[in-house]
């Protein structure tokens, strides 16, 4: 396993400092991002050594107004990472927020570090 949720956290900061791996504290400063990550496995193994693992990301996006400027950004932001977006979806949320959910996903090539969508 590689933990990179600190590349994700890093690259989300660059769309907003509203950004947290919990629910979002600070409904005051929009836009407000969560991630999540919902998978780390192992997708190839030689021997005893992981040689690839998957990763897979949720990230949710709340606006006041519009969602759309932080989902492209968000979008660019992962791609720059080299994760590939899976869904996107408007969610309906009760407090009257626009909620849209997204989702990354990746292959990390355990022994260079490098992230790859693999079909």
């Amino acid at each position: 396993m590689k933990n990179v949720k600190d590349e994700v956290y890093a690259a989300l900061l660059k769309v907003t400092d509203n950004v947290s791996d919990v629910y979002p504290k600070d409904w005051a400063d929009f836009p407000a991002i969560q991630y999540v990550e919902e998978d780390n496995s192992v997708v190839e193994r030689t021997g005893n050594k992981e040689d690839k693992a998957k990763v897979r990301y949720r990230i949710d996006i709340w606006h006041n107004q519009s969602t759309s400027a932080a989902t492209l950004a968000v979008d660019e932001a992962m791609a720059a990472l080299g994760l590939v977006r899976t869904g996107c979806a408007d969610t309906p949320d009760p407090s009257g927020l626009k909620h849209k959910q997204m989702r990354y996903e990746g292959i990390i090539d355990m022994y260079s570090d490098y992230v790859y969508w693999n079909n």
